[in-house]
Order: C-alpha cells, then sequence, then structure tokens
C-alpha cells in the first residue's frame, strides 16, 4: 500500500501546474479581499475570519485531484489490472488519499504564513492546533474525490467536482456571513461540517478552545463518513 501511495504521489507531482494553482488561487483571493476589507471594512473579510475560510475553501479543490487520479487510472486500464495485486480495498483508499495529505497541509501552510504577513497574529502553538482540527476537513474533501473517481468518468467529475466547490464556498461561511442568507440556508451550512471547520478554526486563532468539542465532531464524523462511503465505491469497482 505504501508502495501505491508513492506511486500516486509521484503521478500528483508530476503536474505541478495544477499544486501550484491549488495553493496560490486561495492566496491570492486571500490577499484581494483582505486589502478590500482595509479599504471597505467588513469583519467577514478580517485576516482573522477569512483566512479559515479560504483554507477550507482551498481543500475543496483537493477533490478534483484525486478524482481525476483516478480516473486516468480508470482510463489507463492500470487500476483494473491492479485487482490481480494483494492490495485490499482499505490500501487502494488508503494509498490514493494519504499523498494528499501533504498537499493540504502545504496550503493551509502557505495561507497562514501570507495571513501573518497581512496582519494575522498567533501563537505558533494555536498555528499548529489549527492546522490540526482543520485536516479532517481536507479528508471530507479527499474522500469525496475518490468517491467520484471511483464512480464516475472524468468529464463527469469537472462538472460535480465544479458543484461541490461552489457548494463549499456558498454553505461554508467563507465569503459571507450566513445569517444573510435566511433560516433555511442558515440550518442546512449548520448541517453539514464546513462551517464548523471554519468557526473552530476563527475561534483557536484567538486562543479560545471553549468550543472544540461542539465543533471537532462535526468534521471528525463526516471525515469518517466520506471515508466509509469511498470505500464502498471501491468495493463496487472491485466487484466490477
Amino acid at each position: 500500500m505504501l508502495d501505491f501511495a508513492a506511486r500516486n504521489r509521484k503521478e500528483i507531482f508530476r503536474d505541478p501546474l495544477s499544486i501550484i494553482l491549488g495553493i496560490a488561487l486561495p492566496i491570492i483571493f486571500l490577499i484581494v479581499f483582505t486589502t478590500i476589507e482595509k479599504n471597505a471594512p467588513l469583519d467577514i473579510f478580517k485576516v482573522n475570519n477569512f483566512a479559515p475560510g479560504i483554507i477550507v475553501f482551498g481543500f475543496a479543490f483537493l477533490t478534483m485531484f484525486s478524482a481525476l487520479l483516478i480516473a486516468k487510472d480508470k482510463q489507463t486500464a492500470l487500476l483494473t489490472r491492479l485487482l490481480a495485486s494483494p492490495l485490499k480495498v482499505v490500501d487502494y483508499v488508503l494509498g490514493y488519499a494519504i499523498p494528499m495529505i501533504p498537499l493540504a497541509i502545504l496550503q493551509a501552510v502557505f495561507c497562514y504564513l501570507v495571513a501573518m504577513t497581512v496582519g494575522l497574529s498567533i501563537e505558533w502553538i494555536d498555528l499548529f492546533i489549527n492546522i490540526i482540527v482543520l485536516l479532517p476537513t481536507a479528508i471530507i474533501s479527499i474522500c469525496f474525490g475518490l468517491f467520484l473517481g471511483a464512480l464516475f468518468t472524468d468529464k463527469q467529475i469537472q462538472g460535480i467536482g465544479t458543484i461541490y466547490i461552489f457548494l463549499v464556498s456558498f454553505l461554508s461561511g467563507a465569503w459571507i456571513d450566513l445569517t444573510l442568507l435566511g433560516t433555511t440556508f442558515e440550518k442546512i451550512s449548520y448541517s453539514l461540517p464546513f462551517v464548523h471547520a471554519i468557526e473552530l478554526s476563527r475561534d483557536i486563532l484567538i486562543s479560545n478552545y471553549s468550543t472544540l468539542s461542539e465543533h471537532l465532531w462535526w468534521t471528525i464524523g463526516y471525515a469518517v463518513l466520506s471515508l466509509i462511503i469511498a470505500i464502498l465505491a471501491f468495493i463496487k469497482i472491485c466487484k466490477r
């Protein structure tokens, strides 16, 4: 499984442009909107509020990366030949997911480093914990990508993945105050993990850990659920 994960890591870094885009785009948004906030003060665009939201938004791009990697392996029949190996279903899922984790960490680290240059003040221990509690959200996006890659073609993935990125940005509260969307959308947002990850991250930035248990279980629960869904999708591939 580790050999398979190492192969997938090489495949990911074979296309550095996508990696650079996945890291650079959230950073560009961070710089642009924090600059806007200085000229037209809005609480949502203050760096301590906006940085966690833009990181969760950046994680959504991992869905496309992981899904398209599997779709490519399906097209070249590599995944079919791998079924003759001793790999188990969980090994396939972990083999594809593990190389994505360092990419998610890089996204978070670079975003916070840039945020610190534009005014974010944070203790290093809080920064470390902040990245840790955001990782379940990255796992959700990665596993959802594995699910899409296992069941759909690359053209279908591009459409569904785009919708997923839009929903994450819209329902996470990264860009707007959720109370402005009305009660219905606010309830839908709080039934999903993204807003919980962002609010917990914002609290940790100011060393407030009182909401840790309130929000963290939402993201961990959805991460486990997404992992199970990805495993079920690969079971279907194996049976096919």
